[in-house]
């Protein structure tokens, strides 16, 4: 499973480093919230829901330099539109590498 890499944070704030730590914190904040409602919504059977739960996450995996788990998130939620969840394993997998690498920022 890929890692995320704060190169592209790095990349996009062009060494405003208060830029850069902003959007750390708003990752740190938003996206433990976002992964409980995207849960709250698959659990519940709400596949339109937690698609959209799953676009506003896929940002934070594309912010956090995760191009191949991106292109997994955008598939996902295409499928979840459709009523399909073969990819959730996949996508828990994503979620879970970012929970424990946020924990260690």
């Amino acid at each position: 499973m890929e890692q995320p890499n704060l190169s592209y944070i790095k990349s996009m704030s062009a060494g405003d480093l208060a830029f850069e730590q902003k959007l750390i914190d708003i990752i740190k904040l938003e996206f433990p919230e976002e992964k409980s409602v995207y849960y709250a919504n698959l659990n519940n059977q709400n596949f339109k829901q937690a698609a959209e739960n799953v676009h506003k996450l896929k940002h934070k995996i594309s912010i956090l330099g995760l191009e191949k788990s991106y292109e997994i998130a955008v598939a996902f939620e295409e499928n979840l539109l459709q009523g399909n969840t073969t990819l959730n394993n996949q996508f828990e997998s994503i979620l879970n590498t970012i929970t424990n690498y946020l924990q260690k920022l």
